[in-house]
């Protein structure tokens, strides 16, 4: 087995591919209609798929919003230097969860919430 895709729900599609251009400097690979978009990420996609349109397919689900506590999931971008990162995602309007911090197991990890909510970690690679 093989992780293909990681489906973001969000209630602007293209709204959300911009902000993520702007604040993780990621490309969109292609957008559908608006409904459905994936950026360039490596092996592992990231999707936004628009809330209505998968409602309308699964029923309710938990959204993410900014004034609400995150969903139980989060994104993780592994990056060269966690505090560029973690500053410019700041600059373009990322909340902030927890700042760099040097981990035990020697990891330099930093949360944030994307214009969502989202949760969304920034970190070097893993030993």
């Amino acid at each position: 087995m093989k992780l293909g895709y990681v489906i973001h729900y969000v209630p602007d599609v293209g709204a959300t591919c911009a902000y993520y251009k702007a604040a993780f400097g990621l490309e969109t690979r292609f957008i559908a209609d608006g409904e459905f978009a994936e950026l360039v990420t490596g092996d592992t996609a990231l999707g936004f798929a628009d809330e209505k349109f998968v409602e309308t397919m699964l029923g309710p689900v938990q959204r993410n919003r900014p004034d609400t506590p995150p969903a139980g999931i989060e994104i993780a971008f592994v990056v060269g230097d966690v505090e560029i990162a973690y500053r410019k995602a700041l600059l373009h309007g990322a909340a902030v969860v927890a700042p760099p911090t040097q981990k035990p197991w020697g990891q330099v990890v930093a949360y944030v919430r994307d214009n969502n909510g989202a949760l969304v970690e920034l970190c070097t690679k893993a030993r």
